[in-house]
C-alpha cells in the first residue's frame, strides 16, 4: 500500500500512442538521447500542467485528474486535483504526502529507509527524469525506443529485482524538436498503470522557494508510515 501511494502519485503507465509507431534507428536514437540528456543537464528548473490517468484492473473506466508540478534539482512539488486533493512534496531529506481535505500528512524520511522495495519505489520518483545517461543506465535497462509524430518514447525496466516485483517498466516521452518532457508512464506488476501527460512546460524560470516548503497548519495530523 505504501509503495503504491508513493509511486502512484507521481508515476506513470505505458501509453498507446499510435498504431503507426516505428522503432527508431539505433544511431539516430542514440543521438536524440544524447541531446535530451544534454538538455536535462542544463535544466535548472521546470514547471508544467499535467493530466494524470490511472488504469486499475478493478475499474472499467480510468480515473483522470489534472494537476501542476514544479521541479528543481533534488526538490519537486506535485499538486493533484482542482481543488487540490493531494500534494506530494519532495525535499532533500524527506518526502511529504499531504491531504488538505483530510488535514493529514505522511512523512517519509529519505535517509532512514531500509534497502528493499519501498526504497526502490522512493528512488523511482527521481529516476523518471534522469539528469545524465550514465545514471539512467545504472538504474534501468533500455528495452525499446519508438518515435511517433516527433515524440520519442524510451521504455525502461528497473534493474533492481525488488523494484520489478512492484513496477514492470517505465516510459519517458519527450518532444524531439525541443527535447522537453511530454509524458511519464508506469506499468505496475499487477497490471494496473498510471500516466502523466504534460502541457505548458516552462523551462529554467525562477520558482519561488516557498513552493518546496512544508507549512502545515497546527490542526494537521502527521504520521510516519515507515515507523
Amino acid at each position: 500500500m505504501i509503495k503504491r501511494q508513493i509511486a502512484g502519485l507521481v508515476g506513470c503507465s505505458i501509453a498507446a500512442f499510435c498504431a503507426v509507431a516505428t522503432v527508431a534507428h539505433a544511431a539516430e536514437t542514440n543521438a536524440q538521447f544524447d541531446q535530451w540528456f544534454e538538455v536535462q543537464t542544463n535544466t535548472h528548473s521546470w514547471s508544467a500542467d499535467f493530466i494524470q490517468t490511472r488504469q486499475l484492473k478493478v475499474l472499467n473506466q480510468p480515473l483522470v485528474s489534472t494537476g501542476k508540478v514544479w521541479v528543481t534539482p533534488g526538490e519537486f512539488r506535485w499538486e493533484l486535483g482542482q481543488p487540490v486533493q493531494t500534494i506530494v512534496l519532495r525535499q532533500p531529506d524527506q518526502l511529504l504526502i499531504i491531504y488538505p481535505r483530510l488535514k493529514q500528512a505522511e512523512k517519509y524520511p529519505l535517509g532512514a529507509v531500509p534497502t528493499g522495495p519501498i526504497k526502490d519505489a522512493l528512488a523511482l520518483l527521481d529516476a523518471t527524469l534522469p539528469r545524465d545517461r550514465a545514471t539512467m543506465e545504472k538504474n534501468f535497462r533500455l528495452l525499446s525506443a519508438t518515435e511517433t509524430n516527433a515524440l520519442l518514447q524510451m521504455t525502461l525496466q528497473p534493474r533492481s529485482d525488488s523494484a520489478r516485483k512492484f513496477i514492470s517498466d517505465i516510459v519517458i516521452g519527450f518532444h524531439t524538436n525541443d527535447f522537453t518532457i511530454a509524458a511519464t508512464e508506469m506499468k505496475f506488476a499487477d497490471g494496473s498503470s498510471l500516466r502523466n501527460d504534460f502541457t505548458n512546460v516552462v523551462m529554467n524560470q525562477p520558482i519561488d522557494p516557498a513552493q518546496f516548503e512544508a507549512k502545515l497548519p497546527p490542526d494537521y495530523t502527521v504520521v510516519e508510515p515507515l515507523k
